[in-house]
């Protein structure tokens, strides 16, 4: 199956080669930023709270601008400084001695992510054909949380807030990780150029995201987005954990576990949902990712129920949900991307990519903001039926796409009318 699922073309492997080893990096930093920010460097929880919102909302703000440049200079031209920036931003984390200064780095750090995701992702559309993309983004997502969870692994046997060095090593690792993919896109010279020669011409000049927002069918795929990641991928953070622990009362080491299943569930299962999607609805596969996610909710419901009832089986309640919430990520992830991409054209990949990754910048400051009053309402059984029912929402947005695409776009072999001749009568 992984060999099977492997792009074509070798530029694209090595690029997928570069999110493996950029991911491990990323994992052996990502669980640690606020504890880094309080215990090691003695920020307050709220100061400490305002660094990460002031990240998200700076990436948030700059990935139009990165779209537009991907548009008009070529990916390749906006991703490399972007890897070299948040390579710098990343290692000088192990710097930060204040409030100033950790505003700052997370300033450069954003100014760097802010058009990675989009730039690499259009570079992966450039390099592979329409019947492999959705394979080669499951694939790319799957090496991802593999690095990821290996980076954890190390780091979580690594570090010790009683010795503020680990914490330094790790970081200045992450920085080292950023550089890899660099490297990589630096020996493919004829990789990541602009699409099309008319990209700073007609259409950016005269349409540029009012043009992407005017496609009908890509505005219902925002739509779809911004309801499913609100009531899922925006969770996880604040609300699963919250109401594991407040509600379901397990301990933080449960949602430990929880999340290490979450990513085995992934890592496991991507290459076997890409074999059974290939040639499916995607409309249909989206649809299916809303009913999965409310079912891991409605899991985490149950066990929030349970609670100190039978402790054993709220802690299993709490795994199981984070594992089905990764299944659904497995459907998700090839066929978003791959739906995108199938919706844009040349001139205009990399603002459709960067409209894209908006999604989630906008769900994930909504989803914070509102879980944490929720889950205070009616012992969490108010956030649970909002999640649950938001999620099945998206779901119903998801069918009412279908009708709007080809059945190329949709994933679905393309219906050919019979031409058989009828008889000539004699």
């Amino acid at each position: 199956m992984l060999r099977r699922s492997l792009p074509r073309r070798p530029e694209a492997r090595r690029i997928l080669l570069g999110t493996l080893l950029s991911a491990i990096g990323r994992g052996l930093t990502l669980p640690f930023l606020f504890i880094y920010l309080t215990d090691v460097r003695g920020l307050s929880d709220p100061r400490a709270g305002l660094v990460i919102g002031w990240y998200g909302a700076v990436t948030l703000a700059l990935s139009p601008l990165g779209g537009t440049l991907i548009d008009r200079f070529g990916a390749r031209r906006v991703v490399l400084p972007s890897l070299l920036i948040e390579a710098v931003g990343t290692g000088s984390l192990a710097l930060v001695d204040s409030t100033a200064s950790a505003f700052g780095v997370a300033t450069v750090i954003a100014i760097g992510g802010s058009a990675i995701w989009s730039g690499q992702n259009t570079i992966l559309a450039s390099l592979t054909a329409d019947d492999e993309r959705q394979r080669v983004y499951g694939l790319n997502f799957a090496l991802l949380n593999l690095g990821i969870g290996v980076g954890g692994l190390t780091s979580g046997a690594i570090v010790d807030v009683a010795r503020p060095v680990t914490f330094q090593a790790i970081y200045l690792l992450d920085a080292l990780s950023y550089l890899t993919p660099a490297v990589i896109l630096l020996t493919l010279p004829h990789v990541g150029h602009r699409l099309a020669a008319g990209a700073a011409g007609a259409k950016t000049g005269g349409g540029g995201y009012l043009t992407v927002l005017r496609d009908r069918p890509f505005r219902r795929l925002v739509i779809f987005g911004l309801v499913l990641t609100t009531c899922g991928y925006a969770q996880i953070e604040v609300g699963f954990t919250a109401y594991a622990v407040r509600v379901a009362e397990v301990t933080p080491r449960v949602v430990a576990w929880a999340l290490a299943g979450n990513t085995l569930m992934i890592v496991l299962s991507q290459l076997l949902v890409i074999r059974r999607m290939e040639g499916r609805s995607r409309t249909g596969a989206l649809a299916v990712v809303g009913a999965v996610f409310a079912t891991a909710w409605l899991t985490l419901g149950a066990a929030g129920l349970i609670g100190t009832g039978n402790a054993l089986v709220a802690a299993l309640g709490v795994v199981a949900c984070a594992a089905i919430f990764g299944f659904g990520e497995t459907m998700l992830s090839p066929v978003m991307p791959a739906l995108t991409n199938a919706l844009a054209t040349d001139e205009l990949r990399g603002r459709y990519n960067a409209m894209s990754s908006m999604i989630f910048g906008i769900s994930g400051v909504i989803g914070p903001v509102t879980a944490g009053p929720l889950i205070g309402a009616a012992d969490g059984k108010v956030w649970v039926a909002v999640v649950v029912g938001g999620c099945l929402a998206a779901s119903l947005i998801a069918l009412s796409l279908r009708p709007l695409l080809t059945a190329i776009q949709d994933g679905r072999p393309a219906v050919t009318a019979d031409r058989t001749p009828e008889p000539t009568p004699a």
